[in-house]
């Protein structure tokens, strides 16, 4: 999932657990319940339990449960195989494993070059 020598688990919201609003966290926030409202957190883990409505905004984000509604992923969106996600995505990077779903639209933002100067130069456009 995510490495668990960089960072712990934060935040955890349990499967006999029920959120509507707006949910911020720091870290990693692990969902195993039903969210109805705005998630933001520094990465974000829907596990197979979970039920999300809403919208989840996050560096990374995994979901192996469903969720209907917008995920924003700076860096990368994975739909693991009993993940089920509907609705409009935005992410630089997506995985999504045999048996993930996914009914929507999709956006991928370019990423921002290291050194602008080399994909600007005239060398780099006649390379092309």
């Amino acid at each position: 999932m995510f490495s668990r020598d960089k960072e712990k688990l934060k935040s955890f919201l349990g499967t006999q657990s029920e959120f509507k609003g707006e949910l911020s966290s720091t870290g990693i926030l692990r969902l195993d319940g039903a969210v109805s409202g705005k998630i933001r957190a520094d990465e974000v883990i829907v596990t197979e339990t979970a039920v999300i409505q809403g919208e989840i905004a996050a560096r990374r984000i995994v979901v192996s449960g469903r969720v209907e509604g917008v995920l924003i992923a700076e860096e990368l969106l994975e739909i693991r195989p009993k993940g089920r996600v509907r609705g409009d995505i935005v992410a630089r990077h997506l995985v999504m494993t045999g048996g993930g779903k996914f009914d929507g639209r999709i956006e991928m933002p370019a990423a921002t070059p290291e050194h602008p100067s080399e994909e600007a130069s005239p060398s780099a456009a006649r390379a092309s």
